[in-house]
């Protein structure tokens, strides 16, 4: 909304209203906004749930020292999709496509997650959300996002680099030795996404379909990306949910992979540098990085009373919103190959508790008797039986998370 506004102001010749065109500066207004939400809001927001008795009913009590976090307000969730919103509403390009996805993201994923931690605290049911109808929603989002891939005339590919002045071509030229290239832009509709450590770090989804000619039948790779899309925004969505376990692990992890992608917003966005890193350029993806920025000071906002010991849960209503919003930022930059990557921590979360029921279930069916492969699941859960305090495992594993995240950058020059 003030980006409009000042868009107007500028046209009027009010002096300073063009700092709103910088990316930058609405970016870093954005991280400020959501930081100030959740610190300056959190406290009453808290004291109001602590009013209302909406807290934790149990909390993995058979763990030392969660105990005593029965009956910490819940849902705290709503501080952080209030935190990305209200600044991206302000700051971002709202005409822009890219961010109108994301806003959708978050309040379905929000939505979902809210009706789950409605039935847990208020119905007393704590299995909470239908399982299936939590997945449909899921799934539903999935269909969604990639249909809108499809569908939307904003959503290109610019396949040849854009020079703006012959000062960028001699440069170009001198750097990377392009002359043979074409330099008329070419927005198209693509299929391709990045795959890292290759040389040609190009990957087309409609080559998984290599018995049918593309050519002919171009909306079968459209529907394998389709169900692809719909698979991660499942996944990531549900590895946060499971992240959310200790003290400030799913908010201090999801900075760091938001982060890593406001890089590649940045980067992917931006001509030069696309065409300097030999990237897909992707026209209109810049404004993500406002976005990015929003959701980095949710979660870090939200971190201030979420560190150890947590005067505030984020609930479903905001691991899952996190986690989806994750998936479809990565989706959108055509980095979601890179997920398992800057997001290990809620893979490796995910893949011990699957280790864990099929290693339950094998030695059961073997031996009549059923084993643990960890000690508990999922995996934070087991370095804490293993005695190490919960602040030690949430740091170390933010440190884990930082150095994925740098891994994941570097990966667009290691081919």
């Amino acid at each position: 909304m003030l980006y409009y506004l000042f868009k107007y102001l500028q046209e009027l010749g009010v002096p300073g209203s063009g700092l709103f065109n910088y990316i930058s500066f609405r970016s870093g207004m954005a991280v400020i906004t959501s930081l100030l939400i959740t610190m300056i809001f959190g406290k009453r927001f808290i004291n109001y749930m602590r009013r209302r008795q909406i807290g934790e009913s149990v909390r993995d009590l058979y763990l030392d020292g969660q105990k005593q976090k029965t009956g910490t307000p819940t849902m705290g969730g709503i501080m952080i999709i209030a935190a990305i919103v209200i600044p991206v509403l302000l700051f971002a390009e709202l005409s822009n496509t890219y961010i109108l996805l994301l806003l959708f993201t978050t309040i379905w994923l929000g939505g979902v997650g809210f009706a789950d931690d409605y039935i847990k605290v208020f119905r007393k049911n704590k299995d909470g959300l239908n399982s299936r109808t939590k997945l449909a929603a899921q799934i539903f989002l999935g269909v969604a996002i990639g249909l809108s891939i499809y569908l939307s005339p904003d959503i290109l590919v610019r396949e040849n680099p854009v020079i703006t002045t012959p000062e960028d071509v001699e440069q170009f030229i001198e750097e990377d030795g392009l002359e043979d290239i074409n330099y008329t832009p070419n927005d198209v509709k693509s299929l391709k996404t990045t795959l890292p450590f290759v040389k040609d770090n190009e990957f087309d989804y409609s080559k998984i379909a290599f018995f049918i000619d593309s050519n002919k039948y171009p909306w079968v790779g459209w529907v394998i990306f389709i169900g692809i899309v719909t698979f991660i925004i499942t996944a990531v969505s549900n590895g946060a949910n499971m992240t959310d376990g200790l003290d400030g692990l799913a908010s201090g992890t999801s900075a760091v992979s938001a982060a890593t992608l406001l890089v590649f917003a940045y980067l992917s966005g931006n001509a030069i540098f696309s065409q300097y890193l030999k990237i897909m350029y992707l026209p209109g993806i810049g404004e993500l990085v406002v976005f990015s920025s929003a959701f980095i000071g949710a979660t870090i906002g939200f971190l201030w009373y979420n560190a150890y010991p947590a005067q505030i849960f984020m609930g479903d209503t905001g691991s899952l919103t996190i986690g989806g919003i994750i998936a479809v930022i990565a989706i959108l930059v055509r980095k979601e190959l890179l997920i398992p990557i800057f997001c290990g921590i809620f893979l490796i979360e995910n893949i011990s508790v699957m280790a864990q029921v099929w290693y339950f279930k094998r030695t059961l069916k073997k031996y009549g008797c059923g084993m643990h492969l960890f000690l508990m699941a999922p995996l934070h859960h087991h370095y804490q039986k293993k005695g190490i305090p919960e602040p030690k495992i949430v740091a170390r594993f933010i440190i884990v998370a930082i150095i994925l995240a740098v891994i994941s950058v570097i990966t667009l020059k290691i081919r």
